[in-house]
């Protein structure tokens, strides 16, 4: 067998070898092009605030939240913030970092996700051992599904102190922004025009307390459900509202059977697009 020969033979059983590979996730840029790890953290790095969209129940993406907190808190002043805790128990989550409450209190005083243990613990412990502000960055649901029942309006009646729970009255709202028409689309009309109202609710809140915190020359990196960030819009669209001059970044999680190629629908959803296989294991 001639020396070319063999390196051909060998050059196609690599080829097969990578093919057949089990591979969990794939980082695409918004364009769809394939890009590494490091090239994601550091374009991050040079961001004053990131939006890390997630699925809820995909334990890819929450490991890589994990990853790229340590990462980031390498170089850049980080502040923690999450869509996970509300903002009338930031008084328990700051109490339970500083130590003077334990897990078990907290988990009688706040409301926690179910998946909170599996999912948002590691950050949570992440920000206890680094001593980092983790901000309850969302309004309290009770509020939302007011507004979902009956309109901006029913936000009015509240005392100050519920009010201080939540972004400052009247919330800017803009009916025709995608999200918000694409949540409608899918209802197909169940809700009415205050379900979208209800999101808003969410991303206005989330928005405000990622600026109350944001730390000048530091690094704000908040989690939330993909749908709140998705396409630059929900969040990013009020962070932008009030300070528009800050550098913002996004990442996104997409599920697929080829990890390989983004399809065309996911391209410009993200700065960064996590795109995981379709059968991961879900946490819950």
């Amino acid at each position: 067998m001639s020396k070319i020969t063999a390196f051909v033979i060998l050059i196609i059983i690599s080829v097969l070898g990578f093919g057949q590979d089990k591979v969990a996730y794939t980082i695409f840029d918004s364009s769809g092009k394939r890009v590494s790890y490091r090239k994601m953290i550091k374009a991050l790095n040079e961001k004053d605030i990131v939006l890390f969209g997630e699925y809820h129940d995909n334990p890819i993406v929450h490991w890589l939240q994990f990853e790229v907190t340590i990462e980031l808190d390498k170089k850049r002043d980080l502040v923690l913030a999450a869509e996970m805790f509300e903002a009338d128990n930031q008084d328990e989550l700051d109490e339970y970092i500083a130590g003077k409450i334990d897990a078990k209190a907290f988990d009688t005083l706040a409301r926690l996700w179910p998946n909170y243990y599996t999912d948002y613990a590691p950050l949570v412990k992440y920000a206890i051992e680094n001593e980092l502000k983790f901000v309850a960055a969302n309004i309290p649901r009770r509020y939302a599904n007011y507004v979902f029942k009956g309109g901006f309006e029913r936000l009015d009646s509240l005392t100050d102190e519920e009010k201080s729970w939540m972004a400052p009255l009247p919330m800017k709202y803009d009916s025709t922004l995608p999200g918000y028409v694409k949540m409608l689309k899918m209802m197909g009309g169940h809700g009415g025009s205050n379900m979208p109202k209800a999101q808003a609710t969410k991303d206005a809140t989330m928005a405000h307390f990622i600026l109350k915190n944001h730390k000048e020359g530091g690094l704000s990196l908040h989690f939330n459900g993909s749908f709140h960030s998705d396409f630059y819009d929900g969040i990013l669209w009020y962070l932008k509202q009030e300070r528009p001059e800050l550098n913002y970044g996004t990442i996104s999680t997409v599920s697929q059977s080829d990890v390989f190629k983004l399809e065309d629908e996911y391209k410009g959803q993200a700065d960064f697009i996590i795109c995981v296989h379709e059968n991961m294991t879900s946490t819950h």
